[in-house]
């Protein structure tokens, strides 16, 4: 019965983690998503400041985002 147990966690411990790894290659997806959007708008002529507003974030954020490529 210890066995079942043990096998059962393990298993459950495999699929978190392959939840997980979908998870963070989503939010990398996203994340290089969002950043475009902002380089895009930057590039029409947009500020730092329009952008922040058009998220909802603050300016400096919207540049942190920019620089992380």
């Amino acid at each position: 019965m210890a066995m079942d147990a043990k096998k059962k966690a393990l298993g459950d411990v495999r699929r978190a983690q392959s939840k997980f790894e979908r998870a963070q290659q989503q939010l990398s997806q996203d994340s290089e998503g969002r950043r475009n959007s902002f380089e895009r708008a930057r590039n029409a002529g947009a500020t730092l400041r329009e952008i922040g507003d058009a998220a909802g974030l603050h300016w400096s954020s919207v540049a942190e985002a920019i620089r992380k490529k």
